[in-house]
């Protein structure tokens, strides 16, 4: 029985042509291979499983080859590169960084380096995980980076770019390896199968790619684990058995239940799916993408943005036609806020079940919506009554629509029979006419016949505006004045501050608590003329004594019997001492109390800090 290889070692890339996914990397080496245009150092770098360790052996190998295909490709029966496939070349040194990240270990390295090949014309160094060397071990080799011998040439790979010093990245020719593409992959896996005598479909094979997230390595390590598991029967449903992987067909389920609004139905795939022991997020998050697919769908410019097999791809196409771009982008909305809100939540499946009660009811909210008349204006209204208020002829039956703004439904049509001259459009229903009086009986001449569920509506949609020139001139009319009369009756501090106090009382009653605390907290000064000074503090205080003097004034010249009495306001001089933090000002307040100290300071040259 032979030793098994797994299929990322067996099946490994030996030449450019071989390698999946990275054209625009192999293509740049061929070129410098074939111009004879390499250089010192490459830097390899990019995710784990996309082809760096391999293209610097194969670009090794290809550099030292001694019979160059006219594609610069290595022949893979000469010395050199039968000694690279067996193991034991001596030109090519693989160094894994991980292990060996001293500074020892680097200035061995040197020492190898001053030794040119015995045989071929390059030594080849690779080191692998280069972002693991030490500081110092970076330090030590930059020096033999930068400048080494003709025949040496250094191969960095690296998946941890950002890692790598600066003046490392510097002397380096730098290549980004891109993810695989799912397509690329499921043909290099389907080569794999072909080769392998192991039976497949299509859709089985493009979910291990996407499952593998750009990594080949991690996607022939998958495929070689469902063979085993399916005895070589690679189909749908044994990859999403061994994978764990949510079914495809659960998310379409679930969809057509949204859109017949099946509350109860949505609620059991969920609960079946939790059976399965899938987490609620990862439900969540795969029902977010499958709305988002559905969305790409819907275009045929966007179908290539779908990393999915041809079958899906139809069920995407027919189920994105029975769904509106509205209903997506809504679905899509509540999906990422659930989403969002899953891990902070103590009750997780009610936050699932709660976004799948409300994707239920979006149609539902869509559809009413898109039903939904605009309401008219109320200027529109307005023209649509002038005919009414103008019409000179009678026995002519007029029929107006109005809308309520409260109601959803429209108001029924209102009835007009006009056998004389009707009133202005305003005075129809004014907010003093009761609403007994609006529905009269349609016999009655000259009057309207008015549902009475469209009186709110209709009395909102026509105000009066007679009305409202009335409200604001008596709003004017309230402005409060000064009260005048003859009397001059005389009166002392103790009956002012007497009044004083009661005003005080009665605003202290009605809430005005700074007018309170500001007339309360300095007693009043009678002056000469009935003249009344109240000391405040700031700014503040005298705009709120300004906008309550004229009633203040009022309630005692009424309770004093003077109208001679005058209020005056005065703000008191801030008196409040400055205090001293800094050296400076502590200097300058001495010096203003003996100036003499500035000349002590001036004759013995001395410094103000201390």
């Amino acid at each position: 029985m032979d030793n098994f290889i797994v299929s990322a070692r067996k099946y490994r890339p030996l030449t450019f042509q071989t390698v999946v996914g990275q054209q625009h990397i192999t293509g740049t080496l061929k070129n410098a291979i074939k111009n004879n245009q390499l250089a010192q150092a490459f830097l390899f770098c990019g995710p784990r499983g996309v082809g760096k360790t391999t293209c610097a052996r194969i670009l090794a190998k290809t550099i030292n080859c001694q019979n160059l295909s006219p594609e610069a490709e290595a022949c893979g029966v000469c010395d050199s590169c039968v000694s690279f496939q067996n193991g034991n070349s001596f030109n090519i040194h693989e160094l894994d960084a991980a292990s060996n990240n001293s500074v020892d270990d680097i200035r061995s390295l040197i020492e190898q380096v001053r030794i040119p090949p015995q045989a071929g014309k390059y030594k080849i160094y690779i080191i692998d995980e280069v972002h693991m060397l030490s500081q110092a071990a970076f330090n030590a080799f930059l020096k033999t980076l930068e400048e080494p011998p003709s025949y040496a040439i250094f191969i960095l790979a690296t998946t941890e770019k950002h890692k790598i010093l600066p003046t490392i990245l510097s002397r380096c020719q730098i290549f980004d390896f891109n993810r695989i593409k799912v397509n690329d992959m499921a043909l290099h896996l389907q080569e794999i199968a072909v080769k392998e005598g192991v039976s497949y479909d299509q859709d089985g094979l493009h979910l291990i790619a996407q499952k593998a997230d750009g990594g080949l390595r991690d996607a022939l390590s998958m495929f070689d684990q469902i063979v085993s598991f399916s005895n070589k029967n690679v189909n749908y449903k044994a990859v999403i058995d061994n994978l764990n992987i949510l079914d495809y067909d659960y998310y379409f389920k679930l969809t057509d239940a949204i859109l017949t609004e099946d509350v109860a139905g949505c609620l059991l795939i969920f609960d079946e799916i939790l059976t399965h022991g899938f987490d609620g997020n990862h439900f969540i998050t795969g029902l977010a993408s499958h709305f988002r697919n559905l969305l790409v769908s819907k275009d045929v410019s966007t179908l290539k943005l779908l990393e999915v097999s041809e079958g899906i791809r139809q069920k995407y196409s027919v189920q994105s036609q029975a769904s509106t771009a509205s209903f997506l982008i809504s679905a899509l909305n509540i999906t990422n806020q659930c989403d969002l809100n899953y891990k902070t939540s103590k009750n997780q499946r009610l936050q699932v079940e709660l976004a799948l009660i409300k994707l239920c009811h979006l149609p539902s909210i869509l559809n009413l919506s898109s039903a939904q008349p605009a309401n008219h204006e109320t200027q529109e209204v307005k023209k649509k009554l002038e005919p009414l208020a103008k019409a000179p002829e009678p026995a002519e039956e007029v029929k107006v629509s109005i809308a309520s703004q409260i109601e959803e439904e429209p108001a029924e049509p209102i009835t007009v029979k006009a056998y004389e001259p009707l009133p202005a459009a305003e005075e129809i229903h004014t907010p003093a006419q009761p609403a007994e009086n609006l529905a009269e009986p349609e016999e009655k001449k000259g009057k309207l016949n008015i549902p009475k569920q469209s009186l709110t509506g209709s009395a909102s949609l026509i105000p009066n505006l007679n009305d409202l020139e009335a409200s604001y001139s008596k709003k004017e009319e309230q402005k409060p004045e000064y009260l005048s009369g003859d009397s001059r009756t005389v009166f002392d501090a103790d009956s002012l501050l007497k009044f004083w106090n009661q005003y005080a009382a009665k605003i202290k009653q009605e809430g005005k608590i700074n007018i309170f605390t500001i007339i309360t907290s300095n007693p009043p000064t009678l002056l000469d003329n009935f003249v009344i000074e109240l000391i405040i503090e700031n700014k503040v205080q005298e705009e709120l004594l300004m906008n309550e003097k004229v009633d203040l004034l009022n309630f005692l010249r009424t309770e004093l019997k003077n109208f001679s009495i005058e209020l005056i306001i005065r703000l008191v001089e801030n008196t409040t001492k400055k205090r001293l933090y800094t050296s400076t000002e502590k200097y300058n307040h001495m010096v203003e109390k003996n100036p003499k100290l500035e000349e002590f300071r001036r004759r013995f040259n001395l410094d103000i800090d201390y």
